[in-house]
């Protein structure tokens, strides 16, 4: 038995959950301790790349979804660790103030906590999705469950911004302590019951995780792929952290409104997913190829126009924020769409471990990203005024997606001859063609 319509986007509500509660420490908290606590923006640089780089450990949860089951009950325990984890490092930056060693020691087991359960409940979620949906509905499902875990952050980050004006630490806990609490009820109520009603048939005989994993990255699709996910999402993640202290600093918003400016950029990005979906699903028009690049292209161009904007002192922030969230949403949604049918393709039984494999990628991508942008422009920020340290990291980050726009493009006209020849198997990388 395969997913139906409404258990997908089921599952996409779970999605969403995860987004609403992660954009919390990469967009509120990281501001707060940059702008408000004065600590350098390495600080929580360091925190966000701790909650991705232990998502190195998703081929892991992979592959026990593989070959344990009981996915549901990773998704739940997931979240409950993700939502725990949040709340604690809010609760950090609260404490900061007071005892500053205390705040750090407690946040380093909070974004631990976030990594742990990010990686529990979103491998075995899209391990789910890829094994229970029905190959003719693998990209529909992922761009359903994309827009709705993007939805959950820009409502998330915009509804914050507006409720934490003006901001007190006892306000921070109690709107962090209603999302994440409501994170894990509503993914309990979503997930529930799914799974028992799906049959999904599994290898009988699996082998161990280390083989398992080598299998899969002899696999020449897997592997150029696992490279490609990770240049483009270091490029993807290089302004996450940098974003919102760039809109306190250069350009004096308060934190409901560099709150705002994050929930700003990812309603682009939705727009940015709705539009590619539209137009390759529905319309046909268009394939990843196009898209990718068109989307990487855009962000360079925005990136630069922002940067700009900083070096000028003229206005117009949040238009160009909402521009580079739309192409980051056009290129996101394409590579999302190859991701979740190549995980069918191969040896079977293989779903988690291969999304477990593309995680760790982003993750470790994301982690270096943030990392490297926070930085770069705490290192610059020394030697430079804040205008020009921070365009010099949106402009880095610009020729680092225009590199990623030549890469695509050759990893994917690299498989369209193999495409014409195994059409079951190698309709990956451009769906929607």
């Amino acid at each position: 038995m395969r997913l139906s319509w409404l258990q997908i986007v089921r599952l996409g509500l779970v999605q969403m959950c995860i987004g609403a509660v992660v954009v919390l420490t990469t967009s509120t908290l990281n501001r707060l301790m940059v702008v408000e606590l004065a600590l350098p923006a390495l600080v929580p640089g360091a925190l966000v790349a701790l909650h991705y780089g232990i998502q190195i450990t998703r081929p892991s949860w992979g592959f026990r979804s593989d070959t344990k089951g009981n996915r549901t009950a990773f998704v739940i325990g997931g979240m409950g660790a993700l939502a725990s984890g949040a709340f604690l490092a809010a609760l950090a930056v609260v404490i900061m103030p007071e005892t500053r060693t205390g705040g750090l020691l407690l946040s380093v087991l909070a974004y631990a906590l976030i990594g742990l359960g990010a990686g529990a409940s979103g491998t075995s979620l899209l391990a789910l999705l890829a094994t229970a949906t029905d190959p003719r509905r693998r990209a529909a499902a992922a761009t359903i469950t994309w827009l709705m875990m993007i939805f959950g952050i820009a409502a998330t980050a915009g509804t914050v911004g507006t409720l934490l004006q003006p901001y007190s630490p006892a306000l921070l806990l109690e709107i962090v302590g209603a999302v994440t609490a409501g994170a894990v009820l509503l993914t309990t109520a979503a997930i529930w019951g799914i799974e028992r009603r799906v049959i999904a048939d599994r290898d009988p005989k699996p082998s161990p995780f280390r083989e398992g994993l080598a299998e899969i990255w002899r696999e020449p699709r897997a592997r150029a792929f696992t490279l490609f996910i990770f240049l483009s999402m270091t490029a993807y993640f290089l302004q996450e952290l940098i974003l919102e202290p760039f809109a306190g600093l250069v350009f004096s918003f308060n934190p409901g409104q560099s709150t705002q400016l994050s929930g700003a950029q990812n309603g682009g990005v939705f727009v940015g997913m709705l539009v590619v979906g539209i137009a390759s699903t529905g319309l046909r028009i268009g394939s990843l190829r196009f898209w990718v690049i068109f989307g990487c292209l855009g962000s360079a161009a925005a990136l630069a126009v922002i940067a700009g904007l900083g070096l000028s002192g003229a206005g117009g922030l949040v238009p160009a924020v909402v521009a580079m969230g739309f192409f980051n949403g056009v290129f996101a949604v394409a590579a999302i769409g190859s991701m979740m049918a190549l995980a069918g393709a191969g040896r079977e039984a293989r779903e988690g471990t291969r999304m477990g494999l593309w995680g760790a990628a982003q993750a470790i991508a994301a982690g270096f990203g943030g990392l490297l942008g926070a930085g770069a422009a705490d290192l610059l920020r020394t030697v430079l005024s804040d205008p020009a340290a921070f365009g010099a990291v949106f402009l880095g980050e610009a020729a680092l997606f225009l590199i990623s726009a030549v890469v695509a493009a050759s990893v994917i006209e690299s498989a369209a001859p193999r495409r014409q020849t195994e059409k079951t198997a190698d309709k990956t990388l451009v769906p929607g063609e």
